[in-house]
């Protein structure tokens, strides 16, 4: 066999590019995932729950990792994963403009997400087998920066391309100014209809200046209009007849029940409340939209608050899809004002459009292109290594004991509830957030977000985030080896926790800002750095002893799952209370973790650098 004969390489070869790999589905899977199906129109509720059944091949990671072992070489399972990963990214790519994306795409992810957790069982196997302990020493911080280096390409530089391209396959962009008049207000001339004075494709406003009376208005009266604008919006086809499946419709008829009867709960005292009275609420006017031509494709129009008095929102209209079909209908964008709101004001929306399916299936080919690129050079350039090769398949009955053995061991460990509590709980706070920071930052301002472009995303939270992420993971592992963990164990835990109040002040300000929005993003993402070090330790901690290896891969499980199972609910939990409701829980959330912290075992110089390992 062509793999049994040795060759060796420059570890500098091969290293670099093989962390790259893990790193770049991982985020895919677990991060721009979020960022693509906002932008198709996904609801936060499908989003958290469906993406967070991604995290399930991680859980279950230490279960097949044997079998990895058993059957062929690591080198092998290295390059072929990779081929297999290209090939799941382009499923992705090839199904984001069908009728049926959201299905289909979350098939072809789920295929990338075990494919991406077999790569990083083999990749790390192989990394022991392939160099020396002291080059694995000189490397262990080299490929943890090629981890986060593809963190960065893929949250930031992946997701600002897909934003630039959107951007450069829109139209022109339209701004509307919307104006509250406390008297009798003046007449909202509508513009000529344009249609035939230009072959130009672009979006045709009704209005250029809306003038909106800013007195209350019987709530009745105001339902009665926007449902009748959103069934009109319905009919004509700019929004989905479809929506993605809820996770409610895999629920059973009584849970279902329950968890509509929990929802109207907390919809009604803890949800956004905006009437003044319970009968009266703010006024409404509207404007129409219209394509100048049939655009020969799909064209997604978004309208969004620019700039003036956020007392003024869109109800309804905000996302709005042109085709061949429907391009010469009248489209409806309905504007309401504050019920509070009885002087004069204005503000300014802006309408963008761009082809969103293409934007993200240019994006997504051209790493499943990287990714077979990957696979051929690894094929090639892999040291090839006499120990890395498969186990013996006659020794199954007694690998299955070993590895039933090294469980059972694991579950014997002292204080292995409080263990397998702090796995769980640590982190039950950043598992909520984590999946609503996405759509947070591109919803817009009247549904409580902050109203970011996809490019703005990606330099906010992709690579200004991650920048500040590494940063405090390189500062938490440096001030634990002077002093050890146990001094920092508190530190640490505080500064996972606490910055998550940023969110918080982000969501009630709403501010404009690009650089504040950066900066309160910034300050969180350091602190999840810093004080995920401790996590990460504590699991090192926790695996110490015999079957130390398999015992790390069974704490790696339970983290995953301890971002799972919160992470399910929380886009639910999301529409129902707000967002700044959310974060405020999100917060409380992080109670749980400084109770366990409390009843955890740690010995007082683990982690110093001069400790006995």
């Amino acid at each position: 066999m062509a793999d049994a004969k040795p060759i060796s390489r420059n570890p500098w070869a091969w290293i670099p590019t093989l962390y790259v790999a893990e790193g770049l589905p991982y985020a895919l899977a677990m991060s721009v995932s979020l960022v693509l199906y906002k932008n198709l129109g996904v609801s936060n509720a499908a989003i958290a729950f469906y993406t967070s059944w991604l995290y399930l091949p991680w859980v279950i990671k230490p279960l097949w990792s044997p079998v990895v072992d058993l059957l062929k070489t690591r080198r092998l399972w290295i390059w072929m994963t990779q081929l297999l990963l290209g090939a799941g990214l382009a499923g992705v790519a090839l199904t984001i403009p069908a009728p049926h994306f959201f299905q289909l795409t979350l098939a072809f992810f789920w295929l990338l997400a075990f494919s991406s957790a077999t790569h990083d069982i083999a990749a790390d196997g192989f990394y022991m087998l392939a160099i020396t302990e002291r080059e694995q020493a000189l490397f262990s911080g080299i490929r943890s920066l090629f981890f986060r280096v593809a963190l960065i390409c893929a949250q930031g530089l992946l997701v600002v391309l897909v934003g630039t391209i959107q951007s450069h396959t829109g139209l022109p962009k339209v701004q509307v100014e919307v104006r509250s008049e406390p008297g009798g207000i003046p007449i909202s001339d509508p513009l000529p209809d344009e249609n035939n004075q230009a072959n130009e494709l672009r979006i045709l406003a009704s209005h250029k200046i809306l003038f909106v009376q800013a007195v209350p208005r019987e709530i009745e009266t105001v339902k009665s209009i926007v449902n009748s604008g959103r069934e009109e919006n319905l009919t004509n086809g700019f929004c989905r007849q479809e929506p993605p499946p809820a996770a409610s419709r895999w629920q059973w008829p009584r849970a279902h029940e329950l968890s509509s009867r929990f929802g109207e709960f907390l919809h009604l005292h803890f949800g956004p409340q905006k009437m003044e009275r319970p009968d009266w609420t703010g006024n409404v006017n509207w404007i129409e939209l219209h394509l100048a031509r049939p655009p020969g494709k799909e064209i997604v129009v978004t309208v969004g608050h620019k700039s003036g008095d956020k007392s003024i929102s869109i109800t309804e209209g905000s996302r709005l899809i042109f085709n061949d079909q429907n391009w010469g209908k009248p489209a409806t964008v309905l504007f309401q004002l504050d019920p509070n709101l009885r002087k004069k004001s204005s503000a300014i929306f802006e309408i963008r459009s761009g082809n969103i399916p293409l934007a993200w299936s240019v994006g997504f080919l051209a790493v499943a292109i990287l990714f077979v690129c990957l696979g051929v050079y690894h094929r090639f350039v892999l040291p090839r290594q006499i120990k890395d090769c498969p186990g013996d398949i006659n020794s199954l009955p007694h690998f299955l004991k070993m590895f039933f053995g090294t469980f059972g061991a694991f579950f014997r460990k002292p204080k292995i509830i409080a263990l397998l509590l702090f796995l769980l709980l640590y982190r039950l706070g950043e598992a909520q957030l984590v999946k609503m920071v996405p759509p947070f930052l591109l919803d817009p301002h009247e549904t409580g977000g902050l109203g970011l472009t996809t490019s703005e995303v990606g330099w906010v939270y992709g690579t200004i985030g991650v920048g500040a992420l590494l940063v405090g993971g390189l500062l938490g592992g440096f001030v634990v080896a002077r002093h050890g963990l146990k001094f920092w164990l508190w530190p640490m835990l505080l500064a996972i926790h606490l910055p998550d109040a940023v969110f918080i002040w982000l969501a009630y300000a709403q501010p404009d800002n690009f650089w504040a929005i950066g900066t309160g993003v910034a300050v969180e993402q350091f602190g999840y750095g810093f004080g995920f070090t401790a996590f990460m330790l504590y699991m090192i901690y926790i695996a110490r002893g015999e079957h130390q290896t398999a015992h790390y891969a069974i704490c790696t499980g339970f983290m995953a799952l301890g971002m799972m199972l919160p992470g399910m609910w929380s886009g639910w939990l999301q529409e129902h209370i707000g967002y700044p409701h959310f974060f405020v829980w999100v917060l409380l959330a992080t109670i749980p973790s400084f109770l366990i912290v409390m009843r955890i075992p740690l010995d007082y110089d683990f982690g110093k650098r001069s400790a006995p390992a």
